[in-house]
């Protein structure tokens, strides 16, 4: 049986009437009645005594009341034993994290630690096959990576939010003028990228072959710090996540601009290992990440950025 079959039933014995009680319920009276009726056949015995309007609970009905009161406080007393634990969580917190994502992760990690003052949090920053091993030996509680990775395997996903992709070039450049660039045009000035040994990098090399374009970087590196370190000379131009700009934002003399991207955008998310009993710090995590706004943080932050 539902619960919220046995919320109907309380509903109507405190309301006796089926209209009234199906308000209080949100619900309509088809629905609340349907609700009982199914009740009644899981049950198999009648709960309501039946006429023209309610009529009151037959003596297994009053039996079952006294039932659903009892299950709705333990449901209820539950709920408060895990608010009141959540409240005084406590211990570390293993998060693992791809480079291209640790930029956002502060979205995450700062409004968790103001809430759950007593937890540590260790952050580590992994490659996307790392982390695929991490997770699955036990070692993370929870990572921060693309989660249309095929080599993921079973994992449980809360997507935050797609990666956009932005030229950074100096503003005197040739296209810092621009609205928006092409892939084959960004291809052709000279670039510091992320190795291909990231994931970020071969997913930009797939874009610039759709494109029919092959980039040859002058400068490649494994960190975004770096990177950003080479552009800010002014002497070459990269392509940057959206992310990036919480962080690094745009350095003095530089200028982004929107790439064109065609087709759905990588996008990037909370992993957990598919397995019960999922860490509490771990979902604690997760249920925060389902309050807070972080694509909607980042859009913001970019059209400060890009206009």
């Amino acid at each position: 049986m539902l619960l919220r079959q046995l919320e109907y039933l309380v509903a109507l014995a405190r309301e006796r009437h089926f209209a009234r009680a199906a308000a209080a319920c949100h619900v309509s009276q088809p629905s609340l009645s349907a609700g009982i009726r199914k009740l009644e056949r899981e049950l198999g015995v009648p709960i309501v005594s039946r006429g023209r309007r309610f009529e009151g609970l037959t003596p297994e009905g009053e039996r079952v009341l006294r039932w659903a009161h009892r299950i709705l406080a333990e449901r209820d007393a539950l709920r408060q034993d895990l608010s009141i634990m959540r409240e005084s969580l406590s211990g570390v917190l293993r998060i693992g994290a791809i480079p291209t994502a640790l930029t956002a992760a502060p979205l995450l990690t700062a409004p968790f630690c103001e809430r759950y003052p007593r937890v540590r949090i260790s952050l580590e920053s992994l490659s996307s096959r790392e982390i695929t091993r991490r997770l699955a030996e036990f070692e993370l509680d929870v990572a921060m990576t693309y989660v249309d990775d095929d080599e993921l395997g079973n994992v449980r996903v809360r997507p935050l939010y797609e990666e956009r992709y932005l030229l950074l070039t100096p503003e005197d450049g040739e296209l810092a003028g621009r609205d928006s660039v092409e892939w084959n045009e960004v291809a052709s000035l000279p670039l510091c990228l992320l190795t291909p040994r990231m994931r970020n990098r071969r997913i930009l090399d797939g874009l610039f072959a759709a494109a029919g374009a092959v980039p040859v970087p002058v400068i490649e590196t494994d960190t975004v710090s770096a990177l950003y370190a080479h552009v800010a000379t002014h002497r070459w131009s990269t392509v940057i996540a959206h992310a990036w700009l919480h962080m690094f934002g745009t350095p003095s003399g530089m200028r982004v601009v929107p790439l064109e991207t065609r087709g759905p955008a990588p996008q990037i998310g909370l992993v957990t290992a598919d397995h019960d009993p999922e860490p509490i710090l771990a979902s604690a995590l997760l249920d925060l990440a389902a309050e807070l706004d972080v694509r909607g943080e980042l859009d913001r932050i970019l059209r400060e950025h890009a206009g």
